[in-house]
């Protein structure tokens, strides 16, 4: 708790030391931190593969744009987590009994149904699709909600570790059917879980949406969000909080490069990095043992001197 909240008093001041280029590339390495470390919080611990990023990202944004009149920012924000969380708990109530494959699928299809229903209801209701965002909050504002909601999201991840929620979860992806029978509620931890991790999601899409100033579906429901959601969680480590912030701000800066450098061909190339991770690393990079390769290493370098000598 110490590291990061000293890390956060750090990063605090990244408004009047960063240029503008370097605050939008840090808020999106915040974004990520926040969207990957939620994510692992449920689906690294239970071994249920959500794909449902995008849409609770997407819900989050359309709070803000509809809403961003009527409500402070704070609320915004809350309001923005509160409606991807209850979303959630709708939709996992209904198929939180799937496994796999079909829980993968289904997830990933909620983003494409909520897109699709969003920019139906706008062209039958208003008459238009996409919302146009006039007054929004300064880069400093928005820099520091990023920054909180990056760190609660650790705070969060490191409480529900150490609480009965965090077990029980543990307890579904190692042997659902015997945690049952040590008498887990097994259905309630895991919307329990699906909740509260899609709680972050819609409050960052709710901040995020004010960096565009015209917002429709097909932008605030990006698969993309929830691919390198997914993406930056396994490079890292899914069980671990770490290993998703170090792959975020590692894999952010790696696609703003490829981006800039191969804009055809950078989402080929982040795909083929992630076949190479789950196939060699499958743990992802917490999984691996840097002390002991660094020990290794070291001493085969030392004995090589005594030879030498």
């Amino acid at each position: 708790m110490s590291l990061v909240a000293a890390a956060g008093i750090l990063l605090a001041a990244g408004p009047w030391v960063l240029s503008d280029f370097w605050l939008s590339l840090a808020m999106t390495c915040m974004m990520y931190s926040a969207l990957a470390v939620s994510w692992a919080m449920f689906s690294g611990t239970t071994r249920y593969l959500s794909l449902a990023t995008s849409a609770l990202f997407g819900l989050g944004t359309y709070t803000t744009a509809m809403a961003m009149q009527h409500l402070p920012w704070p609320l915004l924000i809350i309001g923005g987590g509160l409606v991807s969380a209850l979303f959630a708990l709708l939709v996992g109530a209904a198929v939180m009994h799937l496994r796999g494959t079909y829980f993968a699928v289904l997830t990933f299809g909620l983003g494409e149904l909520v897109r699709h229903s969003i920019t139906y209801t706008e062209k039958s209701v208003f008459g238009t699709v996409g919302r146009v965002l006039t007054e929004v909050p300064s880069n400093e504002t928005l820099y520091w909600t990023m920054l909180v909601l990056a760190l609660l999201s650790i705070v969060t991840y490191k409480l529900v570790s150490a609480s009965r929620l965090g077990m029980a979860m543990r307890g579904i992806g190692a042997d659902e059917q015997r945690a049952a029978t040590f008498g887990v509620n097994t259905r309630a931890t895991k919307l329990a879980g699906f909740a509260l991790s899609a709680w972050f999601a819609g409050a960052v899409g709710a901040a995020m949406a004010v960096r565009w100033t015209y917002i429709d579906p097909h932008s605030a429901f990006s698969p993309l969000i929830g691919f390198q959601t997914v993406l930056i969680a396994m490079i890292g480590g899914a069980t671990t909080w770490r290993g998703p912030v170090i792959a975020a701000i590692g894999l952010s800066l790696l696609s703003d490069a490829l981006r800039l450098n191969f804009p055809h061909a950078y989402l080929i190339i982040l795909g083929v990095l992630l076949i190479v991770c789950v196939l060699f690393i499958p743990g992802g990079l917490a999984s691996i043992r840097w002390k002991k390769i660094f020990n290794r290493n070291h001493g085969g370098l030392v004995a090589g001197h005594k030879e030498a000598a």
